[in-house]
């Protein structure tokens, strides 16, 4: 049942997204959406500065007139997934104690993220580090146009706590940007943990990242394949991705470039509301944060939602 109500509202909103309006003027820093300029700009700083994801122009009968033709969604591939995501979900070590009651026993953080891979990316979180008006581009067009605020109360809203807690944004008083850092090494140079010379039967997903004209901001796609590069069923993917959003925030629709079977997507309609916290953090911090920065950002929050999948090479950042 909820895969068909999934389906029609996934029909019902590409009716909308056609009927919807280019978005011209900038609005990142007021609402954290972006113009299709926009999405090609923070795409550029990506693609150059990580060079595990690339620019693709899919199927020309899909082509979106108000995106460049080669620069249609951004794609990565091989990205390895060594662990289903149940089996650090229900391990007692990712359940992190934050305060002892005599009655009630503490409270726990079940979203604590304690394994290895993942916490990598909290340990180096202070190797980049935020600062205002860094290598900002030609302004985009500032024709105006106004923005469709709707928003589908019945999905899931990443957990804005979540991402906090994970280390992937800590605010002090100032905030300073170094794009200088290397860039890390590809998908098919990373050894899986435990696997000491071994053979590990490893899970590898291509992702995209879509410009979403519906709601103004990125759109994350996953499609799997097992360790004979046999695509996973429907069910093999939810498998791993987190059970608080398998099925709600992740549900499986057509791509919007590619043919072929449906891909496991993240639904966009809270991205906006997050991305706008997080501006709104680093402007307290006495920081500003550029566009550019915005599938950086949208690449650390999107591991709430796919933990297992080892995607993100891109740096760790703070604000200090």
């Amino acid at each position: 049942m909820q895969s068909v109500i999934n389906n029609v509202k996934g029909k019902a909103l590409n009716v909308a997204e056609f009927f919807t309006p280019v978005l011209k003027e900038s609005k990142f820093k007021e609402t954290g959406v972006l113009t299709p300029d926009e999405f090609v700009y923070a795409g550029d700083h990506l693609v150059h500065h990580y060079p595990t994801w690339q620019w693709a122009k899919g199927d020309e009968a899909n082509l979106k007139p108000y995106l460049p033709p080669d620069k249609q969604f951004l794609v990565t591939r091989n990205v390895p997934c060594y662990k289903r995501c149940k089996e650090i979900e229900n391990a007692e070590h990712h359940e992190e104690l934050l305060e002892v009651d005599d009655e009630d026993g503490g409270w726990v953080d079940t979203h604590h993220y304690a394994d290895s891979a993942i916490a990598a990316i909290a340990d180096q979180v202070h190797e980049m580090k935020v600062q205002p008006n860094v290598s900002e581009s030609k302004p985009v067009s500032k024709a105006v146009e106004e923005e469709d605020d709707d928003e589908d109360d019945d999905e899931e809203a990443l957990d804005m706590d979540d991402f906090m807690q994970s280390g992937m944004l800590e605010s002090n008083d100032k905030a300073t940007l170094d794009i200088s850092a290397k860039p890390t090494e590809t998908q098919e140079n990373v050894i899986p943990p435990g696997a000491e010379g071994g053979i590990v039967a490893t899970r590898t997903y291509d992702l995209n990242i879509t410009y979403d004209k519906y709601y103004q901001t990125p759109r994350l796609w996953l499609f799997g394949y097992d360790e004979n590069r046999k695509p996973l069923t429907i069910e093999e993917m939810y498998d791993d991705i987190s059970q608080d959003h398998a099925k709600k925030t992740v549900t499986m629709e057509s791509h919007p470039h590619l043919p072929g079977p449906p891909r496991a997507s993240v639904h966009p309609c809270r991205h906006a509301e997050v991305m706008k916290k997080i501006i709104h953090t680093v402007t307290e911090g006495g920081g500003e944060l550029g566009v550019h920065m915005y599938l950086i950002i949208f690449l650390k929050f999107m591991q709430a939602v796919i933990p297992t999948i080892e995607y993100d090479y891109t740096q760790n950042f703070s604000l200090e």
